[in-house]
């Protein structure tokens, strides 16, 4: 039978699964077999688009013998052929099922994976759509209590928010990846995410929100005793006295050097923005420069 047309293989199970007067029930056994085999055959054919509607009536198929299991592969793979033909949309559409499908297993670990997949491959044409798959996969992680399998999904999804200079975006997902972190008790993890999220900001010449984010993070104990507390600390302390080199020397430092690659990249480039107009507004507003020894 592997010799056989795959074109017949599709026609006989959907007379299998029709109902007509001479067939009062649909045969979904025997048909998502041959739709299986139908898949198979077309997709090492390299016949994408036949392949790809194979494996969605594979999927329903094993769906109707309550198989959902099979039936996520199956959508898996329909997204994968969807893929080789460009077709973005669905692309999403297919993980998201197949996410879905997951889910009614009890499984949020592959749940999460085939939205991450989705993410991955929508990540330079659809990268709206890409984050809201990194977003939806890291909330499926976070009801079931695994936020520490969603760390690189947070990360992923703030290198897409950077690419599109949604920095205060980007910053929010690198303080909910501090928050996930800090349920895990990964504290490394958690200080590398907070000074991450201060030194988008300052890249994207939001002084005010990164000493915000500062001082807000300052309030948490595992981060007053980091060194990414001190280099932060150092760093705003360069940009109140407009110091230039020595917010890039600081940029050089271990503590950055240890950042995701992303964050490193927009460290290198600072200052990005006038570094004396704050020198001057703090003299104006008659504060004192911002003193790293006394962060009270």
């Amino acid at each position: 039978m592997s010799g056989s047309d795959p074109n017949k293989f599709i026609t006989k199970a959907d007379k299998l699964t029709t109902l007509s007067l001479t067939r009062w029930s649909a045969d979904w056994k025997s048909a998502t077999v041959l739709y299986e085999q139908a898949a198979n055959a077309f997709r090492v054919a390299k016949d994408y688009e036949k392949a790809k509607t194979a494996y969605e009536k594979a999927s329903k198929g094993q769906e109707m013998l309550s198989s959902p299991w099979d039936a996520a592969k199956h959508m898996e793979s329909a997204a994968t052929q969807a893929k080789e033909l460009s077709n973005w949309k669905e692309v999403g559409d297919f993980y998201r099922r197949a996410s879905e499908l997951y889910i009614e297993c009890g499984r949020s670990q592959p749940a999460s994976d085939a939205l991450e997949k989705g993410a991955r491959a929508l990540a330079d044409t659809l990268p709206d759509e890409a984050i809201q798959l990194y977003t939806d996969a890291c909330t499926i992680l976070e009801d079931d209590d695994k936020e520490q399998m969603a760390f690189d999904l947070y990360r992923a999804a703030a290198s897409v928010y950077i690419k599109l200079e949604k920095y205060t975006d980007a910053a929010s997902v690198l303080l909910r990846l501090g928050l996930a972190a800090d349920k895990s008790n990964a504290t490394n993890s958690q200080c590398k995410a907070y000074l991450s999220a201060i030194i988008v900001y300052l890249y994207a010449h939001d002084f005010k929100q990164a000493e915000k984010c500062y001082n807000d993070c300052y309030q948490i104990d595992a981060f007053v005793k980091s060194d990414q507390n001190r280099c932060a600390s150092k760093l705003l302390a360069a940009y109140t006295d407009g110091d230039i080199e020595e917010i890039k020397r600081i940029a050089q430092s271990s503590a950055i050097a240890n950042l995701d690659h992303v964050i490193i990249r927009l460290a290198r480039k600072l200052p990005t923005g006038d570094v004396s107009a704050l020198k001057e507004d703090t003299v104006e507003d008659g504060e004192e420069p911002l003193d790293e020894n006394d962060l009270t």
